[in-house]
C-alpha cells in the first residue's frame, strides 16, 4: 500500500507532466487555446491535492466532485475533468492493501461504485461543463442518475473513451499508454519526449472520442491515421519524426480547437499516474 501523500503527489505530478509535454493539438507551455492557458493546468494540478489526499477514505464520486469543485476556484476552464475521472479510481485502488495488481484493484473499485457515486460525478460534470456531450437516451447528464457509476459509464462507453476505461478495467491505460511510456523512458527518452510518445501511441491505437463527438467519426479517423504516420516517421526518436510531430501539431490547430484530441490527453495522464505509482519516477534523471 502506498502512503496517501505519495498517491496525491503522484496525481499532481501526472497532471503537471501531461500538461507540460508538447502533445500535438493540446495546450502546452507557450501554446494556449482561446479559452484556457498552460497556467490554468498548473493551477488545476495544485487544486486537486486535498481531494486526492483523502482518496483512500472517501467514495470515488466524492473524490471526483471535490477535485472539480476545488479546480473551479482557480480556473473557469474545464482543464481536468477527464483526468480526475480516470485518476480517482486508480488512486483509491492504490490505497488498497490487497496483493492483487493495481489494475485488478481498480476493477474492484469500479465494480463497488454506488448510485451516490454517480450523483456526485454527474454534479462534477455539470460544474465542469465539458464540450461535445450532447444528449443521452438514458441517464442523461442533465438528470439525476438512477444507476451506479459503473452502470452509468457502461451506458456511455460506446461514445466516450473515459467511460470505456471504466468498463474495460482501464484497458488502454494499462495495455497501451503505460507500456509505451515505460518503453520510451527505458530507451532513454526524457519525460517530455516519452509522454509525447505515449500520447501518439494512444492516439494511433484508437480515434479520439472528443473529436468524434465534435466533428464525427471520419474526422477522428483522419487524426488517428496521421498519428500512425507520425509514429512511422520516428515520433520523438528521430529528427524526421520530430518534424512530423511539429507538422501534425499545426494540422490539429484551429480557432476553436475542434480537433484537440483531449480524451487521448486524459488517458495519457492516467498512464503517467500508473507508471509513477509503479515506481517509474527517478527524480527526472536520465536512465
Amino acid at each position: 500500500m502506498i502512503a496517501s501523500q505519495e498517491i496525491a503527489a503522484a496525481a499532481q505530478l501526472a497532471c503537471l507532466l501531461e500538461a507540460s509535454a508538447p502533445k500535438p493539438g493540446n495546450v502546452s507551455p507557450g501554446i494556449a487555446f482561446h479559452d484556457m492557458r498552460y497556467e490554468d493546468f498548473l493551477a488545476s494540478a495544485a487544486a486537486i491535492a486535498p481531494a486526492f489526499l483523502d482518496a483512500g477514505t472517501q467514495p470515488i464520486g466524492e473524490t471526483i466532485r471535490r477535485a472539480v469543485v476545488d479546480t473551479r476556484r482557480w480556473t473557469s476552464a474545464n482543464t481536468n475533468l477527464g483526468i480526475v475521472l480516470l485518476l480517482a479510481p486508480l488512486a483509491r485502488a492504490a490505497h488498497a492493501s490487497s496483493p492483487r495488481a493495481l489494475r485488478d484493484r481498480a476493477r474492484a473499485v469500479i465494480e463497488a461504485t454506488t448510485v451516490s457515486d454517480a450523483v456526485a460525478v454527474y454534479s462534477a460534470i455539470r460544474l465542469a461543463r465539458p464540450g461535445g456531450l450532447g444528449e443521452a437516451a438514458a441517464e442523461d447528464i442533465a438528470a439525476s442518475p438512477t444507476v451506479t457509476l459503473a452502470d452509468a459509464m457502461s451506458l456511455a462507453s460506446d461514445r466516450d473513451d473515459i467511460a470505456r476505461e471504466y468498463v474495460t478495467g482501464f484497458e488502454r491505460t494499462f495495455t497501451v499508454g503505460a507500456p509505451a511510456l515505460a518503453k520510451a523512458r527505458g530507451a532513454g527518452l526524457d519525460w517530455t519526449d516519452a509522454i509525447v510518445e505515449c500520447y501518439l501511441a494512444l492516439l494511433a491505437n484508437s480515434p479520439d472520442t472528443l473529436i468524434m463527438r465534435k466533428l464525427g467519426p471520419h474526422a477522428a479517423d483522419l487524426v488517428r491515421n496521421r498519428a500512425i504516420e507520425v509514429r512511422a516517421a520516428g515520433g520523438m526518436r528521430t529528427n524526421s519524426g520530430r518534424r512530423a510531430v511539429a507538422q501534425f501539431d499545426q494540422e490539429l490547430r484551429d480557432a476553436r480547437n475542434s480537433r484537440n484530441p483531449g480524451t487521448t490527453a486524459d488517458i495519457t495522464a492516467a498512464a503517467i499516474f500508473v507508471v509513477l505509482l509503479n515506481g517509474g519516477w527517478n527524480g527526472g534523471r536520465e536512465r
